[in-house]
């Protein structure tokens, strides 16, 4: 995630986001971010709080804004996350008027057999293109 918020600020582009805090015995030294101003960012200390915050994030009210998904190699919460928008955005309760882009970095094959999986889902009529 640093690459994408460190090209979309050399870009001159906004950039906020929602941080984990860590372990109960971390979260005050990982409320900081090492470069973006703490007014740009939130950290939350449960994942559903920066699921509804990234939620909240891709929806477009107006075409002038220009919201995207960006889904980069990550865990099991990465795709906790990945799979929550995907749902909203599969039964129109986010993007339906002006669609939200969802992109999956699959950076050195990371996602493909995922996305094989998904591909086979589609075959069966389980999900959507």
């Amino acid at each position: 995630m640093d690459a994408v918020t460190k090209g979309a600020l050399d870009a001159g582009k906004p950039v906020g986001g929602f941080k984990i805090g860590k372990g109960a015995g971390e979260w005050t030294a990982s409320n900081y971010h090492p470069y973006l101003p703490s007014k740009t960012y939130l950290t939350c200390r449960f994942f559903s709080a920066r699921k509804h915050g990234l939620v909240d994030a891709a929806v477009r009210s107006s075409s002038s804004e220009r919201t995207a998904v960006v889904a980069l190699p990550g865990g099991i919460c990465t795709l906790d996350e990945m799979f929550e928008i995907l749902a909203l955005i599969q039964l129109e309760r986010i993007g339906s008027a002006l669609p939200v882009p969802f992109l999956v970095m699959n950076y050195d094959s990371f996602y493909t057999k995922l996305l094989d999986f998904l591909g086979d889902c589609e075959d069966w009529g389980t999900v959507s293109k």
